[in-house]
C-alpha cells in the first residue's frame, strides 16, 4: 500500500512563507551590496585612527624607556641622562630618594635596589679598599670621600694636578686630598699638615 502525503494548495505556500527583513533570502545584518559594506567599514576605521591621533595629541605620547645613558653635566662630569634625553643629571643624584629626573627614572627600583651592582657601571667608582665605593662624579672632585684618599690620589686613581682654585699641601688633615680650596686658605684653621694653608697660600 502506498502512502500518499496531503499536497497542500499552491497558494497555501505562498501564504505561509514569510518574507525576511531585508530583502529576499537575506538577514537583518547584511549589506544590500558589497560595495556598502565596504564602505562603512572603512569609514569606520579611518574615524578610529582620527580619534587615535587626537587622543595621542592631547594626552602627548608615552615616554620611551631606553636604556641608562650616561652624559657629562655642565661640571663636566659623568652623569646620568633621563629618559627626556635632555637633562643630564649628576651620577650622585641617582638613588639618592629624590627623583630628579621628570619621570622618576633616576629612582627606578631596578636600578636602585642593590648598589652599587644594580647601578649602571659609569655611575661606579671603586675605591682603595674594595668593600667601598662612591658616584663616579665623587672621584678627582678634591674631597676626600672614600676615606683613604683612593678617589682622589694615586696608584688608585689618576687625577689632573690641582687647578686653579686650589692649593697643593704635601698632606692634608680632614676632609680633602693632597689639594684644599684656596678659599680655606689663611682662614686660621689647619688643613694642610705643615700649616702652610696659613703662612704660605696667597688666599683666593
Amino acid at each position: 500500500m502506498n502512502k500518499i502525503f496531503p499536497q497542500g494548495d499552491a497558494n497555501d505556500n505562498a501564504a505561509g512563507a514569510k518574507a525576511l527583513p531585508g530583502g529576499a533570502g537575506k538577514g537583518p545584518l547584511c549589506c544590500s551590496s558589497r560595495g556598502a559594506c565596504l564602505s562603512a567599514f572603512l569609514l569606520l576605521l579611518l574615524v578610529t585612527l582620527a580619534a587615535l591621533i587626537a587622543l595621542v595629541a592631547i594626552l602627548g605620547l608615552p615616554p620611551r624607556t631606553p636604556g641608562a645613558q650616561i652624559c657629562v653635566t655642565l661640571m663636566n662630569r659623568t652623569g646620568f641622562l633621563c629618559h627626556d634625553r635632555r637633562s643630564c643629571i649628576p651620577a650622585s643624584r641617582v638613588c639618592d630618594g629624590v627623583r630628579t629626573c621628570a619621570h622618576g627614572e633616576d629612582e627606578a627600583e631596578a636600578m636602585c635596589r642593590d648598589m652599587p651592582q644594580s647601578l649602571p657601571s659609569f655611575l661606579v667608582a671603586h675605591c682603595g679598599d674594595p668593600s667601598s665605593w662612591i658616584y663616579s662624579d665623587q672621584k678627582c672632585d678634591g674631597a676626600n670621600n672614600c676615606g683613604d684618599c683612593s678617589d682622589e690620589l694615586s696608584p688608585v686613581t689618576a687625577c689632573p694636578p690641582c687647578g686653579p682654585g686650589w692649593w697643593r699641601c704635601p698632606s692634608t688633615v680632614f676632609g680633602y686630598c693632597g689639594c684644599i680650596p684656596r678659599s680655606l686658605c689663611r682662614d686660621l684653621v689647619q688643613h694642610c699638615s705643615d700649616w702652610s694653608d696659613e703662612y704660605s697660600c696667597p688666599g683666593p
